[in-house]
C-alpha cells in the first residue's frame, strides 16, 4: 500500500539550547534512516544545534545532513513552493509554528496532517490528551496532540532500532570502551573505581560531595559537560578555570565538550552512575541501562516536582522498598539542590542492583512500539480517515 505520508516539516525553537533540538535531531534522522520519509527540519539557533551535531555551518541557511535537509527558521520564513509543502507538519516542544506557513500549507495542502509534539510526561492526565485532536479555525489543516510517554496509552519514548542491542554490546566489550575513551582524550579514565557522568543544571549545595569524594578511599571520576554546573565547579576548584581538568584527593573532575549524540549514548553506557537533565538526556539514560538520577527541567512554584514525582512512582513501582526508598530520596534531594553526600556511599553500594531494576525497567518500555514509530502510525491512520476529527 502506498504510503500517505512521504514529506515532513519538523520545527524546533531552541529553548534550552539543546534539549529540544537533541529531541528534533534524533526524531529527524530516525524518520529518514527507518521510516525513508523526506524531512525537513526548521531550527531557530543553528549555533547551538552544532554543538551537538558538528557537521551543521551555522552560516548556512539550509544544508543536507544525514539525510535531512536543515533550514534555518528565520523571521520572516521564506516563502516555498507550491510542491514543497509537507504532507506532515509537527510543532515540536512548545514552538509555535508561523502563521504565513500554517496559511499556505492549508491552501497548498489541505490535506496535511498537524501534529504538536508535546514534551515528556508520566502524570497519567496526558492518556486523556494523547491522539486528541485540536481544532483550527479557519484553517483546513487537522491537529492533534502526540504526547511521549511511559505508557501504551502513549506515544512512548523515542528508539532507533537496534540501539538497546548496541549500546549492551559496547557496555560489555572492554576493548571497545578502551577505544571509546582514548578517542575522546579520556584514557586515565578506567584507571578510576567509579565513572560517573554528571549532566545537571545549577547545584548550589554539590560542594560538599565534592569534599566527599575527594577524601573517600574508593576514586571517582566526574566527566561534566560545558555548561552552568560546570561554571558552578570552576568557581569550587579555581584550576578549572584555566585548564579541563583537575584533581583532589580521590577525585578527578574533567570538563568536557559538547560531543555528538551518538558519542554521549556510548558516554552513558561507559560509566557507571549517570546524572541527567531534561527530556533528551534522561531518555538515553534509560537506553543504557545503567544507574541514573534525574534532574527534571525547573518550571515555576516548583511545579515541576509534580511531573517528577509521577515519574518515580510509574518507574519504581515493581522496585524493592529500600531500593526505592533510596531513589525517591536522591532523586528528591538532587531535585531541591540539597546535599547529596549522606546518600552517595549507599548510592554506590547499590548500583548494581538498580542497574539490575533498571534494565527490567527498561525491557517493560521496550514492550511498547517506539516513538517515532507510532507518530508515522498514527499521522498513516488520520490520513486515511474521513476528515471528520474522529
Amino acid at each position: 500500500m502506498t504510503s500517505a505520508i512521504k514529506r515532513c516539516d519538523i520545527f524546533c525553537s531552541v529553548i534550552d539550547n539543546f534539549g529540544d533540538i537533541g529531541i528534533c535531531w534524533r526524531l529527524s534522522r530516525q524518520l529518514v534512516a527507518e521510516h525513508q520519509l523526506d524531512i525537513r527540519l526548521w531550527v531557530d539557533d543553528l549555533v547551538s544545534f552544532a554543538r551537538i551535531c558538528p557537521q551543521v555551518q551555522p552560516d548556512k541557511t539550509t544544508q543536507r545532513i544525514e539525510g535531512v535537509q536543515v533550514c534555518l527558521w528565520s523571521s520572516p520564513l521564506a516563502e516555498l513552493e507550491a510542491a514543497e509543502y509537507p504532507d506532515l507538519v509537527i510543532e515540536a516542544l512548545a514552538c509555535t509554528i508561523p502563521t504565513s506557513y500554517l496559511q499556505a500549507l492549508s491552501e497548498h495542502q489541505p490535506q496535511a496532517l498537524w501534529l504538536n509534539l508535546e514534551y515528556l510526561s508520566a502524570e497519567d492526565w496526558v492518556h486523556g490528551c494523547h491522539g486528541l485532536a485540536s481544532p483550527q479555525p479557519g484553517l483546513a489543516l487537522h491537529k492533534y496532540f502526540f504526547f511521549p510517554g511511559f505508557t501504551a496509552q502513549t506515544g512512548a519514548l523515542l528508539r532507533e532500532r537496534n540501539l538497546v542491542a548496541t549500546l549492551d554490546a559496547f557496555a560489555n566489550d572492554t576493548a571497545a570502551q578502551q577505544q571509546f575513551w582514548q578517542q575522546l582524550g579520556l584514557c586515565h579514565v578506567t584507571e578510576f573505581d567509579s565513572k560517573v557522568s554528571l549532566f545537571a543544571y545549577d547545584q548550589p549545595a554539590i560542594g560538599s560531595w565534592l569534599d566527599q569524594l575527594c577524601q573517600s578511599t574508593d576514586s571517582t571520576v566526574l566527566l561534566v559537560p560545558e555548561g552552568v554546573l560546570a561554571n558552578r565547579l570552576k568557581t569550587l576548584w579555581p584550576e578549572l578555570a584555566s585548564q579541563s581538568f583537575a584533581q583532589r584527593g580521590k577525585l578527578r573532575i574533567d570538563i568536557l565538550p559538547f560531543m555528538p549524540q551518538q558519542q554521549y549514548d556510548y558516554l552513558l553506557a561507559a560509566c557507571d552512575i549517570n546524572f541527567v537533565r531534561g527530556e533528551d538526556s534522561v531518555i538515553r539514560a534509560h537506553w543504557a541501562g545503567k544507574t541514573f538520577i534525574w534532574q527534571i527541567y525547573r518550571q515555576q512554584e516548583q511545579a515541576h516536582q509534580v511531573k517528577l514525582d509521577a515519574f518515580l512512582t510509574k518507574y519504581l513501582q515493581q522496585a524493592a522498598s529500600p531500593l526505592q526508598q533510596l531513589l525517591l530520596e536522591v532523586h528528591r534531594r538532587w531535585d531541591l539542590e540539597l546535599p547529596l553526600a549522606e546518600l552517595w556511599p549507599l548510592l554506590l553500594e547499590n548500583k548494581e542492583k538498580i542497574a539490575l531494576y533498571n534494565k527490567a525497567w527498561r525491557a517493560f518500555l521496550m514492550t511498547h512500539e517506539d516513538l517515532a514509530s507510532n507518530l508515522v502510525r498514527f499521522a498513516e491512520n488520520k490520513c486515511k480517515m474521513p476528515r471528520n476529527f474522529s
